[in-house]
């Protein structure tokens, strides 16, 4: 047919009011050739041999036949693809395994074990099990497609998958990271956490040393509360991983290259991290305890208020801490910091911060309550004060010194 209407341009009475009779002749002519008057059927002939629009030269076959067996399957009903019903439930379910996947990246902090002391139960939260999503334990041998993850393998049953899950991002270390909107940045924390499942391998030598860290941490801390009985001490007790962590970040941060750290932190622990990671003495430190600090000090709390600076060795080489003077307005110091971080990159010519690293150390009473803290976050991305990165760090050491009650703490889940 399309070479037949090709040719009503050329021929005047093949157009126009003729067209139906023409397309008539033309259906008995593919059905019965000898129908049609000769005359027709020569032309007809020779139309079987215009090449047609595809550039193809096949003949014709008639339509009417077609068009009624269309007709005929139209009184039937609609035409319905139907898809074998075990096929249809199995994607039903691979659906379902990715959903689980990502139930667990963005909730799975909520379950984690982060209380040790169970003050609070861990919540009831439906999309971390796989009943949510209309799985069963028949399901649990089922071998999925896991591409999308980092666990090292293509597949795996979701017995396995589960078991995986939780491990990373339910035990005692919990993750939130998908509410950032940078897709690169998440695919970083993915690439890290669950290859290992949130479980980094120590060496028996880094175990050693973490141990010796806590260690020198638990023993001040207990030296003090057992000869300064009834003084001031605001305790580093339920915190004394903030040693290790603190040790292993400044490590890190000399093997990357950073030649000074600028650290702000409040009073809890404060003592500590002078003697343990600082390293100052613990005969000057007891002296401050015992009254007998420099005379030009007034009396008080004055030892949680000073600052110390001193030169560390880590894998990179020599790096210099520097810990700010800090009044009992305890995140005052945050904008102190950052700008003497902002100071020291300018004298070193650092754009972009990587030789010059600012920590600060918060409660999470304290975070959440003071205004300081958010006012300079928001300075973090600008121009004129960025330093390219801050490492925060915050203690829960369960005491929040004006309140004793999660309750009464602050609204939001975490501070």
């Amino acid at each position: 047919m399309t070479q037949l209407y090709e040719q009503y341009n050329a021929n005047s009475y093949l157009s126009g009011g003729n067209a139906p009779y023409i397309e008539e002749l033309y259906e008995s002519y593919l059905n019965n050739p000898g129908s049609v008057p000769d005359k027709w059927r020569a032309y007809f002939d020779a139309m079987q041999h215009v090449p047609a629009v595809d550039g193809t030269n096949k003949p014709d076959v008639a339509h009417a036949p077609v068009i009624a067996s269309f007709a005929e399957r139209a009184k039937q009903g609609p035409i319905r693809t139907v898809v074998a019903s075990a096929d249809s439930e199995l994607g039903r379910k691979r659906v379902a395994v990715t959903q689980l996947i990502e139930a667990y990246r963005d909730l799975g902090v909520r379950f984690a074990n982060l209380d040790p002391l169970q003050r609070q139960e861990r919540p009831n939260i439906p999309e971390l099990d796989p009943a949510f999503y209309g799985m069963t334990d028949a399901d649990m041998d089922t071998v999925f497609n896991i591409n999308n993850t980092y666990f090292g393998t293509e597949t795996s049953t979701l017995r396995d998958l589960i078991n995986s899950l939780r491990d990373t991002y339910c035990r005692s270390i919990g993750a939130e990271f998908n509410y950032i909107s940078d897709p690169t940045e998440i695919r970083w924390m993915l690439q890290r956490l669950e290859p290992t499942r949130a479980l980094p391998q120590f060496t028996a030598e880094k175990k050693k040393h973490i141990l010796e860290r806590l260690t020198a941490a638990e023993g001040l801390e207990r030296y003090l509360h057992t000869k300064y009985v009834g003084q001031k001490r605001f305790s580093l007790e339920g915190g004394e991983s903030f040693i290790a962590s603190l040790d292993e970040t400044i490590n890190r941060a000399g093997e990357k290259g950073v030649q000074e750290i600028v650290i702000g932190m409040a009073h809890r622990g404060r003592l500590n991290v002078l003697v343990n990671t600082l390293g100052k003495t613990p005969q000057e430190l007891f002296s401050e305890f015992e009254g007998r600090h420099a005379e030009d000090l007034p009396a008080g709390d004055v030892k949680y208020h000073q600052g110390f600076s001193s030169d560390v060795s880590t894998v990179g080489g020599p790096v210099h801490l520097s810990l700010a003077f800090n009044p009992s307005h305890l995140e005052i110091v945050n904008p102190v910091v950052e700008g003497s971080v902002k100071a020291r990159m300018d004298r070193r010519g650092d754009q972009e911060g990587k030789e010059v690293l600012p920590i600060l150390v918060h409660g999470d009473a304290a975070f959440a309550g003071q205004g300081v803290v958010m006012e300079t976050l928001n300075l973090a991305q600008t121009r004129g004060y960025g330093t390219g990165g801050t490492v925060h760090i915050v203690i829960n050491n369960q005491i929040g010194f004006t309140t004793s009650d999660p309750r009464d703490t602050r609204s939001t889940l975490y501070c």
